[in-house]
């Protein structure tokens, strides 16, 4: 009789096992794996996602389709994917620094530490500040003092309220007793041609401006990575310049809250050959952003690292949630 117990007991654990990872990682995968891209198509995210799904398909054995869901600053998409999908390793999407910040500036549907199942950290943005090529600012510094000087004159764009390009600048600003003002566009695609029209006295954007600073419309002040980018050598990032400020907006992939720790690993290896591809580093290096991977351990305690600085940020700046 107890032997029958037994029996039944670990039938019931087999079967409740099999229901909670319905993705088991001997068949993983079968099909398409779909990575939500959080922005339109044809936006920078958007087309190194897609060469980072061709890239990681070679060794997957499956194609990874890009489906765009844009809104929300890059949220909606991840928000979208912890509300609807199974977590069977069929549905991924990057995590980007909004995910941890909306949540202290608003109610949002999603809890970032909750909700997600965390792969891999692979690249972070690019930032700077440009202005105008025939403007009287040469460097970071001289605007600086400019507006400390001027409070309240000197304007800025970029492409939204809420943005890591916004919220730098604002803490920038608390930091060093400058009153700028800022003026929030409707994505890249209004923040430049605001500046280029002498709408605003300067914007912060991640490199749409690239050929604009090459063929000398812009002038580029500083970049905000933790060394020089490898295109503009001569352009000081906000670190050199003795402002103890690192701003790339790591990012990652994660899927839904509860997968199957081995499919995670699966996931994990073949996106990581696919981000050491030369195409991907190719398209990377052409918007200036560098790898910056961390495995599922590290990227996990990353994540946790950067919702803290984004609670405190928020707090500093007024803007959390009451």
């Amino acid at each position: 009789m107890k032997r029958c117990t037994v029996l039944g007991l670990l039938a019931a654990i087999t079967l409740l096992w099999i229901h909670a990872f319905p993705a088991m990682s001997a068949d993983f995968p079968t099909k398409a794996i779909t990575l939500i891209c959080p922005f339109a198509a044809g936006s920078s995210t958007d087309i190194f996602l897609r060469v980072l799904a061709d890239t990681t398909s070679k060794h997957l054995g499956q194609p990874v389709v890009v489906e765009n869901k844009p809104g929300g600053a890059g949220t909606v998409g991840p928000a979208t994917m912890a509300a609807t999908a199974k977590p069977d390793g069929y549905t991924i999407a990057p995590m980007l620094i909004t995910m941890y910040r909306y949540p202290h500036l608003m109610k949002v549907t999603f809890d970032p530490l909750k909700d997600f199942t965390y792969i891999l950290n692979v690249s972070g943005y690019c930032f700077g500040v440009v202005v105008k090529g025939d403007s009287p600012w040469k460097t970071f510094n001289e605007l600086v003092a400019y507006a400390k000087a001027n409070p309240g004159k000197v304007t800025y764009s970029t492409p939204g309220t809420g943005g890591t390009t916004h919220i730098t600048m604002e803490i920038f600003g608390l930091k060093h007793g400058i009153k700028w003002i800022h003026v929030p566009m409707k994505g890249s695609g209004e923040a430049i041609p605001a500046l280029l029209g002498g709408h605003v006295t300067a914007s912060a954007e991640s490199p749409v401006w690239a050929p604009l600073v090459d063929s000398g419309e812009l002038r580029l002040l500083v970049t905000w990575g933790d060394k020089r980018t490898k295109n503009w050598p001569n352009v000081p990032t906000l670190k050199e310049l003795g402002y103890d400020v690192v701003s790339n907006s790591p990012w990652g992939l994660a899927g839904p809250k509860g997968m199957d720790p081995k499919v995670v690993k699966i996931l994990h290896d073949v996106f990581k050959k696919g981000m050491e591809d030369p195409a991907f580093l190719k398209i990377l290096d052409k918007y200036n952003m560098e790898p910056l991977y961390k495995n599922t351990e590290d990227y996990v305690k990353l994540v946790h690292q950067l919702a803290q600085e984004e609670k405190e940020s928020m707090e500093k700046l007024g803007l959390a949630k009451k």
